[in-house]
C-alpha cells in the first residue's frame, strides 16, 4: 500500500471512529434526557398539564454529542489527565458543562437574530429561564459524572477493553 492509500486508509478509520463515537454519545444522551423528558410530563400531568415535546430530548441528544465532539477537538478539560480519573472526570464534567450553558446562550441568542428579537433579546431570554436553566444545567452536569467517569476508563484502560468489559463475556 502506497502511502497516499494509507493516509486515506487513516482518514476513513478516524472518521468511521468519530461517527460511532458520536453515536454513542447520542444514544446516551438520548436517554438521559428522555429519561427527564418522561420525568417532566409524569409531574405536569399530576397537574392536569399536558406535555407533548418528546422529539425535545433526541434534537438536544444530537447537538450535546456535537457540542462534546468540538469540545474534545479543541481539548478541553485536559488539565488533570495525570491525576487519579476521580479528578479530571469531575474536572471534565464541570468545563463541559459551563461549555454547554455557553452553547445554549449562544443557540438563544442566534434564535433572537432569528425571530427578530435580535442578540440580546436572545440572551435576555435565555437569562429569563431561570430555575429551568438551572435544573437543565443539574441535569447535563449529573448526566456527565459517568459519561465522562467511563470515558477516562477507555482513556486510561484503552476502549477496546472497555468494551470487551462491558459487552462480552
Amino acid at each position: 500500500m502506497s502511502s497516499p492509500d494509507k493516509k486515506k486508509g487513516n482518514w476513513k478509520e478516524k472518521i468511521f471512529h468519530e461517527m460511532v463515537e458520536y453515536w454513542i454519545n447520542v444514544c446516551y444522551l438520548t436517554l438521559v434526557f428522555a429519561a427527564f423528558t418522561q420525568y417532566r410530563r409524569f409531574l405536569l400531568a399530576a397537574h392536569d398539564i399536558t406535555y407533548e415535546n418528546y422529539w425535545v430530548a433526541v434534537i438536544e441528544a444530537l447537538i450535546l454529542a456535537k457540542v462534546i465532539m468540538i469540545g474534545d477537538v479543541v481539548r478541553l478539560g485536559r488539565g488533570l489527565e495525570g491525576k487519579p480519573l476521580i479528578y479530571p472526570t469531575l474536572y471534565k464534567t464541570v468545563v463541559f458543562t459551563l461549555f454547554v450553558g455557553v452553547f445554549t446562550a449562544l443557540e438563544y441568542a442566534v434564535k433572537g437574530l432569528w425571530t427578530g428579537t435580535g442578540f440580546m433579546g436572545g440572551i435576555a431570554d435565555f437569562l429569563g429561564k431561570g430555575h429551568e436553566l438551572l435544573a437543565n444545567c443539574l441535569v447535563v452536569f449529573v448526566a456527565f459524572i459517568p459519561f465522562f467517569g467511563v470515558k477516562e476508563l477507555g482513556r486510561v484502560l484503552g476502549q477496546e477493553k472497555i468494551r470487551s468489559l462491558f459487552f462480552r463475556s
